[in-house]
């Protein structure tokens, strides 16, 4: 498969080795030890104690096609752009060599349908390139995107919205209007502030917001794809740090 220019997706090399263990379906082990958990991507995690039998499912189903990928395979780990999380793990985008070509595993996850793009962990054109990769998978259901476990959300149900709480989801819906209060912007998906799906940004990153594109104070009237944890605040919300977190699909 062909995989766009590095240079995109990854600077220089941070790490590389065999891969000893994978994890789940966005992290593995090299065999020195080193813990990598993949750039750019949210996988379904992976709880067997889960009682949804549906996401159970979904994170078994995502770790074995890693698992398929990675195992006992070489792998060249560059960085993007973070040093190692909390946990100590390195980040990075990771590449598959020793065959004819690499292959950028985050491209090929999401290509089956096994992962959504995160919002951090690759530069703007980066995870611009890798949403498209997703939105193809999802437009030809794909992988998880045949199984109601990655149906993307509809903001106009709400209830459906919070089966995902605490969980990375993508959201999709009409704003019906942006309210300000308290240093915080609400995008509203409904008239029942207390109860209807929300989008909460930060004041102070509105800037950010109207340099890409995405001004918050515009998005009234507009059909958007919002993506990110999900929260309860009163209703369901989710909170929108950077402008990747929202795309315009339709509107105004």
């Amino acid at each position: 498969m062909a995989q766009p220019a590095v240079s995109e997706c990854g600077g220089a090399t941070i790490a590389s080795g065999d891969v000893s263990r994978v994890i789940d379906g966005k992290s593995f082990v090299l065999r020195d030890g080193s813990e990598v958990r993949l750039a750019a991507i949210e996988a379904p995690p992976l709880s067997a104690a889960d009682p949804n039998e549906e996401h159970a499912a979904a994170g078994a189903a995502a770790k074995a096609v890693l698992e398929g990928l990675l195992a006992n395979r070489s792998v060249v780990l560059k960085s993007a752009g973070t040093g190692p999380d909390r946990y100590g793990r390195l980040i990075g985008h990771v590449f598959v060599t020793g065959g004819t070509e690499e292959i950028w595993a985050q491209s090929e996850i999401l290509t089956k349908g096994y992962a959504l793009v995160a919002t951090t962990g690759g530069n703007r054109a980066c995870l611009a390139f890798l949403r498209g990769v997703e939105r193809k998978a999802r437009a030809d259901m794909l992988g998880l995107w045949g199984e109601p476990y990655y149906v993307m959300k509809e903001a106009q149900y709400p209830d459906d919205v919070m089966t995902e709480l605490g969980r990375f989801a993508l959201v999709g819906g009409k704003v019906i209007s942006v309210r300000e209060s308290g240093g915080v912007l609400y995008v509203n998906f409904g008239r029942r502030w207390t109860e209807d799906f929300t989008v909460t940004i930060p004041k102070r990153n509105q800037r950010a917001f109207v340099t890409a594109g995405v001004d918050p104070k515009s998005l009234a009237g507009r059909h958007i794809e919002v993506r990110g944890f999900i929260e309860q605040r009163g209703g369901p919300a989710i909170e929108a740090a950077r402008p990747e977190q929202i795309e315009i699909v339709g509107g105004n």
